[in-house]
């Protein structure tokens, strides 16, 4: 006769006590690697369910994919705190979970104050089989055609408001910094100057520069 097979059950919550946090589905979390060189696994957790007596706890994830781990691996554009959502779910084990973190949305991460070390963003969604990326288009910046990169500093064009990398218009980023005037070369005209710095201290200007989040 056929062993019968163990009844599972789906739990609304655990609480993982290696690092005394409670654990949802929808939660973000930190996964050991096999290889203890590499960085933590980032998973979505699906559903959380365990055998009848409550033990044996597995989580059903969703894995997000750094840039390195794609067919394509990192690009110039990618963040350093970037991930991608992919297609893969996995089943394992509550234990391998290290910690929580947090998976902004692009947007929501640019408007962050300080990024701290569990602030990870996603704005791709990944085939692991193809390569392929939903959306496969993003907004393009810069002389250089390049998507956005949060970590990158950047100055706005009072003319046309496209945003550019210094070094892609021979500037330094101390120069940049200082900036309260910004025309791009489309922008100028003979009597502006391609790049101008003004000292007036009388009020305050519009001047747009985006400076890379500290950490904290």
């Amino acid at each position: 006769m056929a062993k019968a097979r163990a009844t599972r059950r789906t739990l609304d919550s655990f609480t993982v006590k290696s690092i005394n946090k409670v654990i949802r589905a929808g939660d973000c979390v930190l996964m050991r690697p096999s290889d203890s060189s590499k960085p933590s696994y980032v998973a979505r957790v699906e559903t959380i369910e365990s055998d009848s007596r409550g033990a044996n706890v597995r989580v059903h994830v969703r894995w997000y994919y750094r840039p390195e781990e794609s067919i394509g691996g990192r690009r110039q554009f990618h963040g350093s705190k970037e991930l991608f959502l992919s297609d893969h779910y996995d089943v394992q084990s509550a234990d391998t979970i290290e910690g929580k973190c947090t998976v902004h949305s692009f947007k929501g991460y640019t408007k962050l104050d300080a990024v701290g070390n569990d602030d990870y963003f996603c704005r791709f969604e990944y085939n692991s089989s193809t390569g392929a990326f939903n959306p496969d288009r993003v907004a393009v910046y810069c002389k250089c055609e390049m998507p956005y990169n949060p970590d990158d500093l950047m100055v706005q064009c009072e003319g046309c408001a496209d945003w550019f990398h210094p070094n892609c218009i021979d500037m330094t980023p101390e120069e940049a910094r200082k900036l309260e005037h910004f025309y791009c070369h489309n922008c100028s005209s003979e009597d502006k100057k391609k790049l101008r710095s003004s000292h007036a201290t009388s009020k305050k200007t519009d001047t747009k520069v985006d400076t890379k989040r500290r950490r904290r």
